[in-house]
């Protein structure tokens, strides 16, 4: 996977197939201390000790549909690469926590890639679901910024006869990922 937002993707399918109904989607970059943080936290199912143990073997899967599972490995060999981290815990009837950091600096960094995307299509496919996504930032001068969104408010504004797929609503959070991104960045926002 060339693109961080791909992994993010992955990994967010497990947490769908371990029959999470939250999935909590965290991206951190702080500029000055040179990390990208992504961390992505389910109510699934969990995992027991011995699959955490080999959960980032690319032979390793508990699915049946193929032999391998090369989205966790890849995730951790792509921040370790860059000099970062990998975490993974998880308890089995409480859910996984998964979580890489990055050295953007790193020759071997590669790149975010769409993220507000990736978020608008996990919604968008899986409208039965809860997910909150936080952005955060802390640049080089000024005050860290942040935005979210919760699709739990999503329901309460739009009320349980709109799905969170339907075609508006996908639009909005399109446009609303576009603008909180290009603000927190300090960017003109995506025409």
């Amino acid at each position: 996977m060339r693109e961080l937002s791909l992994n993010v993707m992955d990994i967010a399918q497990n947490s769908i197939s371990a029959g999470a109904s939250l999935i909590t989607i965290a991206v951190e970059e702080d500029r000055p201390g040179d990390t990208l943080s992504i961390t992505i936290s389910d109510n699934g199912k969990g995992m027991s000790p011995e699959q955490v143990e080999h959960v980032t073997d690319p032979f390793f899967t508990t699915r049946t549909t193929r032999s391998v599972g090369l989205g966790v490995p890849l995730f951790k060999m792509e921040a370790e690469m860059t000099g970062g981290s990998f975490s993974i815990q998880s308890k089995l009837g409480e859910g996984t926590t998964t979580a890489a950091v990055f050295k953007p600096s790193s020759v071997d960094m590669i790149p975010l890639g769409d993220i507000n995307d990736t978020i608008n299509m996990l919604v968008m496919m899986n409208p039965q679901l809860d997910f909150v996504y936080t952005r955060k930032l802390r640049p080089e001068t000024g005050e860290e910024r942040e935005f979210a969104l919760r699709t739990t408010e999503l329901r309460e504004v739009l009320g349980e006869d709109v799905p969170l797929n339907a075609p508006d609503v996908t639009l909005w959070v399109k446009e609303y990922l576009a603008e909180n991104t290009a603000e927190l960045l300090g960017e003109a926002p995506d025409a």
